[in-house]
């Protein structure tokens, strides 16, 4: 699989994290484009590379500082680019991968490790592409987006994750996530700390999650799904919880609560 890296010039933090791979001698080829990534629709149909990476900043109300990745795409409204209810494809053990690695360089780093959090975020934004791909982000400020501290880790974690991935053909359990809130707390320790390797995550934001919801997220996952995970407190009530359940039962697909996954 060949990757390539996409950057807009109006994204302070993608033209931060370029200039450090660009200082660590990256040979993946790195495009650059005017617009916002998230309007960048369709782009990989000019790309001839198979997987293609969105560097890019965060942002948020509260400001916090994070690294974060995460697959694009609506399962429902399209406020930020791509199109209503249609996400894009993911490759979860490659994702899995440049997690692990984020999350290892993060550590290694003594100012990311102090300052920043790592976290994965539910799919959502733009632009909708049909090859694999992952955005990875840093967040959520002006300052955060010019630390060069905090961009050369993503740059490490983009090159050691692609030579991860082009020299092991390692795969993962595929699961999907369901519920819980933006920034996943519950998803980033299976992710971090069992076998499995989680494709999409649809956020309790979404409820109703629908079979519509679940069929595209099987759709768009380059692997076969193993199960789906329910983060059971994060569905709303009872009787919201049910419907998840009835729509997953209703699919004959199986379905494990993300404290009995197991650990490895």
């Amino acid at each position: 699989m060949n990757f390539a890296i996409i950057v807009s010039k109006k994204d302070q933090a993608g033209m931060n994290i370029k200039k450090q791979l660009e200082k660590l001698n990256s040979k993946i080829p790195t495009y650059e484009f005017e617009k916002e990534t998230v309007y960048l629709e369709h782009i990989d149909e000019k790309i001839k590379e198979d997987f293609i990476i969105f560097a890019t900043r965060h942002q948020s109300v509260k400001h916090n500082k994070t690294l974060s990745i995460h697959v694009a795409g609506n399962f429902k409204n399209n406020e930020l680019g791509g199109e209503k209810n249609k996400v894009c494809t993911s490759n979860a053990s490659i994702l899995k991968n440049f997690f692990l690695e984020l999350d290892k360089q993060q550590k290694e780093n003594e100012h990311t490790a102090k300052d920043y959090s790592l976290t994965l975020e539910c799919t959502h934004h733009g632009p909708l592409i049909e090859k694999p791909s992952l955005f990875i982000e840093i967040g959520s400020s002006e300052e955060e987006w010019n630390d060069e501290e905090a961009a050369s880790v993503v740059a490490r974690t983009i090159i050691n994750s692609v030579r991860n991935v082009t020299n092991s053909n390692q795969k993962h359990p595929a699961i999907v996530g369901l519920g819980g809130p933006h920034y996943c707390p519950n998803f980033n320790k299976i992710e971090l700390n069992s076998k499995y390797a989680i494709s999409h995550i649809i956020p309790e934001y979404l409820m109703p999650i629908t079979k519509e919801m679940i069929e595209e997220s099987i759709k768009k996952t380059q692997e076969k799904i193993e199960f789906f995970v329910l983060d059971w407190k994060g569905l709303g009530k009872s009787d919201d919880r049910q419907k998840v359940i009835n729509a997953l039962e209703d699919l004959g697909l199986t379905w494990k609560r993300t404290s009995d996954v197991e650990k490895d």
